[in-house]
């Protein structure tokens, strides 16, 4: 066989694999393995078995992202961040909807503390879907809502997928987290507007609350705020400010963490260990499938598929648009049946080199490719997210109506991934900055 038809061969078993639930990396090493088996023997492909687990492991980037994760699951379990809805409900809940906006804006809050869009959806579904539903607000906003503001976690940094994505495709950290900052609030806005729409054409969908704030009241709500604010300004006022690097922030942040809930006793010995342990647990998972592509990569490579594709590319002149387009595509579709980092940790491979080659801005598409994970977390019908709000609300509301709430949210999803297309300096503007 030649090395395209043990490529794409191998391709096709992957997703046989990923069809019968075998774990994504398992599925990845094995016939990533395999496949190379065939290309160059045993011998060889041992050696690599042996070599690249270490050599992506070994990276030093990579200590960051368990240090992110402990910094956000010590937020969560501290309850750090249950101030964030306070402030936002104090200024948002004059708008229709306003208790609905007000979950978006303390999930974009709260997204700049925590790398992980399961823990922002999980934090404020905790505090704000029982507030809205002992409002009256309908069931499928007031669950699809948390649902949808918590995959901003994917894009505001710091982004644990736009972390990973910067190591393998060997962009700056830094950058990658400052394009990821108006996206981010791009996207909380669409959904902010999405909602205000929808309840001023119906507004039995969500009650007028008749409390409202004085300006003096509205202020003092940030009192409860102090701890994210710290956090925030510490980790990246010094990151940007070049006090430290991306890595070292990770760390920063886990130890700023640590000490503001040791000052406020709100981190038991018991929330302590479960902050611990779900961190390990996340990264564990993290790791094993960033292993497994690491592998799939060298095979794609030494199989010809990457430079297949792209040559493919430049002769159908397909553009920029036009491939970013098909890309999007599969990224939906693949969304619709697999977890975010399986996602991407099984594309890159392939559509990395081929976006590289025709010239597409790596960060640009960092950022575009965040938006696609976002999106697949919502999707039905595997939407992570979804399943976590369920989780919470028991059988107060069923899952069919939890999705039928994330509609309208998928809607300006993919209004937002639009312009982030059309006009890439949306995402380029802030890290040209820094050059």
């Amino acid at each position: 066989m030649s090395g395209l038809e043990i490529g794409f061969g191998s391709l096709g078993v992957l997703l046989l694999l990923m069809l019968l639930r075998v774990p994504v990396g398992i599925a990845l090493g094995l016939v990533a393995y395999g496949g190379i088996y065939l290309l160059l023997g045993p011998v060889a492909a041992w050696g690599i078995l042996t070599a690249i687990p270490y050599d992506f492991t070994a990276h030093w980037t990579l200590s960051s992202v368990p240090m992110f994760l402990l910094m956000g699951y010590v937020c969560f379990h501290a309850q750090l961040t249950e101030g964030l809805f306070r402030v936002a409900r104090a200024w948002l809940s004059w708008l229709p909807g306003g208790l609905a906006v007000a979950s978006v804006g303390a999930s974009a809050a709260f997204s700049a503390v925590t790398g992980s869009s399961v823990a922002c959806a999980a934090a404020m579904g905790r505090i704000v879907v029982p507030e809205m539903l002992r409002a009256n607000y309908d069931k499928g906003l007031a669950t699809g809502v948390v649902a949808a503001a918590g995959t901003i976690g994917s894009m505001i940094p710091p982004s644990i997928i736009l972390l990973i994505y910067g190591i393998f495709a060997e962009v700056p950290i830094g950058k990658l987290f400052v394009a990821g900052i108006l996206p981010g609030l791009l996207s909380a806005f669409m959904f902010g507007l999405m909602i205000v729409i929808r309840v001023s054409r119906n507004p039995e969908l969500a009650p007028t609350t008749s409390v409202r704030e004085t300006l003096a009241e509205k202020l003092a709500a940030f009192r409860g705020t102090w701890p994210v604010i710290v956090l925030v300004i510490g980790v990246f006022g010094g990151l940007f400010g070049g006090v430290f690097t991306p890595t070292e922030a990770g760390a920063v942040g886990a130890g700023l963490a640590f000490l503001i809930a040791f000052a406020q006793r709100t981190l038991t010995r018991k929330t302590m260990g479960q902050a611990v342990l779900e961190t390990l647990y996340s990264t564990s998972s993290i790791f094993i499938i960033a292993i497994g592509a690491a592998l799939l990569t060298r095979l794609m490579a030494l199989a010809g598929v990457a430079d297949y594709l792209s040559d493919l590319v430049v002769q159908h002149e397909v553009g920029t648009i036009g491939l970013l387009i098909g890309i999007s595509v599969v990224y939906l579709i693949l969304g619709m049946f697999l977890d975010p980092i399986g996602i991407m940790l099984l594309t890159l491979p392939i559509f990395l080199p081929v976006v590289q080659h025709v010239g597409v801005d790596l960060i640009w598409f960092g950022i575009l490719l965040a938006k696609y994970l976002e999106i697949a977390l919502i999707t039905p019908p595997v939407g992570l997210n979804v399943f976590v709000i369920k989780g919470m609300v028991g059988n107060l509301v069923s899952t069919a109506t939890i999705y039928r709430g994330v509609m309208w949210f998928l809607v300006a999803d993919l209004i937002t991934l639009g312009l982030l297309i059309g006009f890439p300096a949306i995402t380029l503007t802030l890290p040209s900055l820094m050059d």
